[in-house]
């Protein structure tokens, strides 16, 4: 690094992983993200003794600097994991650890100041205008994976704001009567039935076990991941058909939320979202997105892009850290 260049740890905080790296920021070459470390949140106790893992593979100290994105609230004394027991103390992070300067965010709001600094080669078209994303307005950012994730990115002249949020949460609204049966299923198992209740990794087996229950067929998935390749595969029909109704929704609530935010774009996110760019425009996705009535028109005229940077939450971490810090 020439003296000029500032490096920082970089992590990206989820509910099944935590992936570290370190983010060479440079005045003149921009930011590059080394490979990442990726460890099981369930094989460590604390955000600590996973980051002391990443000290040990690295074999160096590390930086005094930390960008955290963290998939939960980032406001408050006490940050807790939404889909983990992980708890972290920021104030007691910063001095436990020796920290010069800390920034964290939401792990979407992380997305989308990933989505704020990338150039056109890491986002594919999803539907819409093949066209770049705006460079002034609202981008709505969402993204399937352990849970529902949702942020706001608002791009203007002078730069761009980022506005996390918890839009995963919303109430799940039905639009035809097999999801009125989907809801009514749904409310034995969870008082309060969220989007991210359909929408997530655990989402498909979710519908998929309603389905079964609907057509009194044998629940032959008990494992998502096992589930996700069979739908994706096409070995299973009624997991297919699962994924189709999961792709139907995907599709609503991408819209609904474009709407609530005043999007002139949306971009989907997350290891799900990735996973589905090939699928979903085979699918139903864009006929739910582009129905919303009198402002059909508005979204269809709407660019929909799909992340494929490999690693969006360690590079938006650390985009969120030269925003609030500057380049070293």
């Amino acid at each position: 690094m020439s003296r000029l260049d500032c490096q920082i740890v970089t992590a990206d905080i989820g509910g099944t992983h935590a992936r570290f790296a370190l983010a060479t920021i440079s005045p003149s070459a921009g930011m590059k993200v080394s490979p990442p470390v990726t460890l099981k949140t369930g094989e460590h106790a604390s955000f600590e003794t996973a980051l002391a893992e990443f000290q040990r593979q690295c074999d160096a100290p590390l930086p005094r600097d930390l960008a955290l994105s963290f998939a939960g609230p980032v406001d408050g004394a006490v940050l807790k994991l939404t889909n983990n027991p992980w708890a972290i103390r920021p104030a007691q992070l910063a001095a436990g650890l020796g920290l010069q300067r800390l920034t964290i965010v939401n792990d979407f709001g992380a997305v989308a100041h990933a989505a704020g600094a990338m150039d056109g080669s890491d986002l594919a078209h999803l539907c819409g205008p093949d066209e770049a994303l705006p460079a002034e307005g609202v981008i709505t950012i969402l993204g399937p994976g352990t849970g529902l994730g949702v942020a706001a990115l608002h791009r203007t002249a002078g730069g761009h704001q980022v506005i996390e949020t918890e839009g995963g949460h919303v109430d799940f609204a039905p639009l035809d009567t097999l999801e009125d049966r989907i809801l009514t299923e749904l409310r034995l198992s969870f008082r309060r039935v969220s989007t991210e209740r359909l929408i997530s990794g655990r989402g498909l087996l979710n519908i998929y076990g309603v389905l079964a229950t609907l057509e009194n067929k044998p629940v032959t998935f008990h494992d998502e991941r096992a589930l996700w390749s069979a739908a994706l595969e096409g070995t299973d029909l009624l997991a297919v058909t699962a994924l189709d109704r999961f792709c139907l929704t995907l599709g609503s609530v991408a819209g609904d939320l474009a709407l609530a935010q005043g999007a002139r774009a949306v971009v989907i996110a997350g290891g799900l979202g990735l996973r589905l760019a090939q699928h979903l425009p085979q699918t139903g996705f864009r006929d739910r997105f582009t129905a919303k009535g009198r402002f059909e028109r508005r979204l269809d005229e709407m660019p929909v892009k799909v992340i494929t940077h490999p690693q969006p939450g360690l590079l938006g971490a650390a985009a969120a850290w030269v925003r609030q810090h500057g380049n070293g």
